[in-house]
């Protein structure tokens, strides 16, 4: 869909069309831009930018505090015209999917052409425009979709796929994150021609598993199914302060509510792990992790939390003002695994 949430704004308020429309948290309060309409675009706004700073881009913008009912309403209109044509369908958020289209309920034999019937479908359900990407794997066909917004339609033949990858600036990757993209860059990876230049010894060396990725799509390939059923692979909660604090056993004291409510949902879908992740975001906005796998399976708080004050330690917080702190349960156990008869035991040196 094309800038969702604001589009649904401007569309329930016409008042709101043509102008900059953000939409997003407090920017007093920390707030983040959730998304933002193409004439807030155009000032350098995006998403996930701090409300703050996208008020002082455009002090014309309009910002409204999200309506995640009306956007979950509208996204359960757009899924259910996927499925009139797929039942391999992979969401990858309210607004955006993967169809499989090589057999279809309908038999149309182009996909292109299923594309635009979906986006016409979609027009004249929600009154909202959507941009479609068609191609013969999911990878060329997400860089497709974003390539003619808004309201567009993009198809990369197989003929087509080289030239297309040769030209696309190495930042319009899917995959390619903006640490990534600023490393690329100063190695001399501008295009996707740069980067098919480099051996796939040498992009593992410089990118590690990721570089046997970054090779596969330069040359066009992903083997990666749509894929309409999934397994979560982790659970978290996290919280942005509206001040940073520096005091460790304040930290601590969010840190154990935090393992609360991961526990309660770690209940609430009768799943337990074996991993705990900290995330902690300085000040600066610089973004640290650090992990420890337990022995024991963990669902209750007491057992999330007793990893907590280790992984605090092993980063700079209280010694550095923290903004965000974030814990995640992953490494999931098999309901039919084994309980492990042997545990090891703490040497204390």
């Amino acid at each position: 869909m094309d800038a969702f949430y604001a589009s649904v704004e401007q569309r329930d308020n016409p008042e709101l069309k043509g102008q900059p429309v953000i939409v997003g948290g407090d920017p007093k309060k920390r707030g983040v831009v959730a998304a933002c309409s193409y004439e807030a675009r155009a000032f350098g706004i995006h998403s996930a930018m701090a409300s703050s700073r996208a008020v002082r881009l455009c002090a014309a913008a309009i910002l409204i505090y999200p309506r995640f009912h009306v956007y979950h309403q509208v996204s359960k209109q757009i899924h259910d015209i996927f499925h009139e044509y797929s039942d391999l369908v992979e969401p990858l958020s309210l607004d955006e999917a993967f169809l499989d289209v090589t057999e279809n309920k309908k038999e149309i034999a182009s996909a292109t052409q299923i594309a635009a019937e979906i986006r016409r479908k979609i027009f004249a359900v929600t009154g909202l425009t959507a941009s479609a990407g068609v191609s013969f794997n999911k990878f060329l066909a997400k860089v497709a979709s974003g390539h003619s917004k808004p309201d567009g339609l993009t198809v990369v033949t197989p003929q087509q796929a080289d030239e297309f990858i040769n030209g696309l600036p190495i930042g319009k990757f899917h995959g390619i994150g903006s640490v990534t993209e600023k490393k690329m860059r100063k190695l001399g990876i501008e295009t996707g021609l740069d980067l098919k230049k480099i051996s796939l010894p040498k992009l593992r060396r410089l990118f590690g598993k990721a570089g046997e990725y970054y090779y596969a799509i330069a040359h066009a390939e992903d083997q990666r199914p749509v894929r309409s059923e999934w397994t979560r692979k982790s659970l978290g909660q996290e919280t942005t302060f509206e001040t940073d604090i520096d005091n460790k056993a304040e930290m601590l004291k969010v840190l154990s509510r935090l393992a609360g409510r991961v526990a309660d949902y770690l209940k609430k879908d009768d799943l337990s792990g074996r991993t705990v992740t900290l995330k902690v975001r300085y000040t600066d906005f610089s973004l640290i992790t650090r992990r420890t796998t337990a022995i024991e399976p963990l669902q209750s708080k007491e057992t999330i939390f007793a990893c907590v004050p280790g992984l605090l330690d092993r980063t700079a917080a209280g010694r550095r003002a923290v903004r965000l702190l974030g814990l995640t349960v992953s490494n999931f156990i098999e309901k039919n695994e084994a309980r492990n008869p042997y545990t090891q035991l703490t040497l204390d040196f």
